[in-house]
Parts: C-alpha cells; sequence; structure tokens
C-alpha cells in the first residue's frame, strides 16, 4: 500500500507580492504541502477561502481594504474550525492577543517566516497553537501590566494624533481636568516618560494604530 503524504493545502494573505511569491517558493519545496490560493487583502482573503476551503491560511495583519483581524473574524464566523496562521511584522503584545483571542492558531514575524513557517504550518494543521519564540516574550513581558481603559484608549489614540489637552476635550466632549487625569493614568500604566513616549508604546504594543 502506498503511504503518501497527505497534502496541506495552504492560503496565503498578504499585500506584498514578494511575501507570496517567498512562500509560495518555501511551500513549493515541500512534498506534504500545497499552495491553493493566494489574496491580497481581507475581503479576497473571505472569498478566496470559501472558494478553496483551505487547511491552513497564512494571513497577513495590516491590508488594505479590510484587516487581516477582520477577515480572521469574519472566517472563523463562518468556518469555526478554520485555521489561521498570522504572519506580521507587528510584535505588539495587545495586537497578538486580539488575533488569538479572534481565533489566531499561530502568530509569526515576517523576519522568522522562513526558519518558522513550515514547522507552524505543520503544527497548526494537526490542531496545535504555534507562536514563535519573540511572540511568547512580548506576551509574558506584558502579562501583569494594568490594562488601558477604553476611555484611556481614545485619549492615546488623539494624543498620537497630535492634539492637545484641550483638543482632546473638545472632541470627546469631556473636561480637561478628565483629559490630564487619563494622560496621568495612561504614563503611569505604560511606563512613559511623556506623551509623546505613550505614543510611541501604544503604537507598538498595537493598543492603538495610526
Amino acid at each position: 500500500m502506498s503511504s503518501e503524504p497527505v497534502s496541506i493545502r495552504i492560503l496565503v494573505v498578504d499585500d506584498h507580492p514578494v511575501v507570496r511569491q517567498g512562500i509560495a517558493v518555501l511551500v513549493g519545496t515541500q512534498p506534504d504541502m500545497t499552495l491553493v490560493a493566494e489574496a491580497s487583502n481581507g475581503r479576497e482573503a473571505i472569498q478566496q477561502f470559501r472558494a478553496h476551503r483551505p487547511d491552513v491560511t497564512v494571513m497577513d495583519l495590516q491590508m488594505p481594504e479590510m484587516s487581516g483581524l477582520d477577515a480572521l473574524i469574519a472566517i472563523r464566523g463562518e468556518f469555526p474550525n478554520a485555521r489561521i496562521i498570522v504572519l506580521t511584522t507587528y510584535a505588539g503584545d495587545v495586537q497578538i492577543l486580539r488575533a488569538l483571542k479572534s481565533g489566531a492558531q499561530g502568530y509569526l514575524l515576517k523576519n522568522t517566516f522562513h526558519k518558522d513557517l513550515l514547522d507552524t504550518i505543520r503544527a497548526v494543521h494537526a490542531g496545535k497553537k504555534s507562536l514563535s519564540p519573540e511572540v511568547s516574550y512580548e506576551i509574558a513581558e506584558h502579562s501583569t501590566d494594568d490594562a488601558l481603559t477604553p476611555a484611556e484608549v481614545s485619549v492615546l489614540k488623539l494624543i498620537a494624533a497630535g492634539n492637545a489637552n484641550k483638543q482632546i476635550a473638545d472632541q470627546l466632549s469631556i473636561t480637561e481636568d478628565t483629559v490630564k487625569w487619563r494622560v496621568k493614568n495612561i504614563l503611569s500604566k505604560l511606563g512613559a516618560h511623556d506623551r509623546t513616549h505613550a505614543a510611541m508604546i501604544g503604537l507598538k504594543r498595537g493598543i492603538i494604530q495610526m
């Protein structure tokens, strides 16, 4: 009897053709994997998933038209057993946890995908969760941090956009004293030296996005 390996059918979603091509070359060298479809944004990802029902989807997060996170949520809502690996340049712990809570089974950084992607695809196909060491470190590093409240996140977004306290107060329909109090809490929770540093930390950790 022949014992041919079962081919893992893969969908790749990324808005950069070079990344898709790199994954296609990598997958093409493996006897137990087949690239069945590609997509360049979240909307295409949903369409291609419906058309091909891949075993494993490799998905970027930051894409035009529809983000990878929104596509992940939509696909998992329609196909609860969908197995999705996030492949991104972003290592922020808040963004990682958001993706995992939305149903991602794997999370890899693009600077390590040549080393880790094939093993991660096999692990996720086998029903396991797989995170790169850098991703696990980010989650562990901030596991005991106090999370910003939604109100504080709103203020941090406006800080990152360059607004002064009075402008933030006007836009959120709150007093300037309330803004100052929230800024003080934000700096304390993030361990930031000042407003600019807080905005940088917020972007790095995926608390806010520009």
